[in-house]
């Protein structure tokens, strides 16, 4: 703070430019008698952390350039979320067969997509509600698929690995599940503190889904010709089952008549 003439508290209510933005905010923290939301009054500078300010996830991405980046995050991960889900679909459905529950993470894996890409475009901002919309879609679903994905791991485990990649998607879901609750029990409260614990709640919620996705690697490795070929024969599966029952129908109808000419 060399060529400052005043003290810290007079720092905190000062115009601060450019490069002293974070030396302000340092002063303006270690102030005696201040409190850290409260350390800059009504006409302080705008870097000044209150509950306006609180480091959420979609607070992040509000402003251009950063809601720039923001919407193609998003709109990418929605892609790659519709993609993994197939893959996955598919890998179990070659290696268990037709089964209720894979069916159901894929529909959650895809309507995670498209409430992740309402978050994505729909600042909260600008379109407050859309943008609870998709994170009320986007979240649910996305513990809803992590925990089907977890049982559907240890149905299809037969080795010590994938009994370990179980229990490590096991150890991922519990964690999801209870910064999810955190985060949205704290994101409620008027508390500066508790707002803050939620935004770290948000963050780590969103890092776990993410090394959630990765142990995919695992049995991804496996995926050949032969894994697209039986989701292609189980897309078709219910119009050949149409035409055989259609056929067989006709075989005994005809059947039924030849045996009514010879009588």
């Amino acid at each position: 703070f060399a060529g400052w003439g005043g003290g810290p508290a007079q720092l905190c209510q000062a115009e601060v430019p450019g490069t002293w933005v974070v030396s302000a905010l340092l002063a303006c923290c270690f102030s005696p008698g201040r409190n850290y939301n409260q350390s800059c009054g009504v006409d302080g500078p705008v870097s000044c952390c209150t509950l306006d300010h609180i480091p959420l996830v979609s607070k992040c991405g509000t402003l251009p350039p950063e809601s720039c980046f923001f919407s193609l995050i998003c709109s990418l991960g929605s892609f790659m979320v519709i993609l993994v889900g197939l893959l996955r679909y598919a890998h179990l459905l070659e290696r268990l067969g037709p089964s209720l529950l894979n069916t159901l993470g894929l529909a959650a894996g895809w309507v995670c997509a498209a409430g992740l890409t309402m978050v994505g475009n729909f600042q909260v901002d600008h379109a407050k509600v859309l943008h609870y919309i998709g994170a009320g879609v986007a979240f649910p679903t996305s513990m809803l698929f992590l925990l089907l994905q977890s049982i559907l791991t240890y149905r299809m485990a037969k080795t010590r690995g994938q009994y370990w990649t179980g229990h490590l998607r096991s150890i991922l879901t519990a964690v999801a599940f209870l910064t999810l609750v955190f985060s949205g029990v704290f994101f409620i409260q008027e508390s500066f503190v508790l707002q803050h614990v939620a935004a770290l709640c948000e963050w780590m919620f969103i890092i776990d889904v993410l090394v959630f996705y990765g142990t995919f690697t695992f049995e991804f490795g496996a995926i050949s010709t032969d894994t697209f070929l039986v989701l292609l024969k189980a897309s078709r599966a219910p119009k050949s089952y149409k035409g055989e029952s259609s056929v067989s129908s006709t075989a005994h109808i005809h059947s039924h008549a030849e045996g009514l000419a010879m009588a």
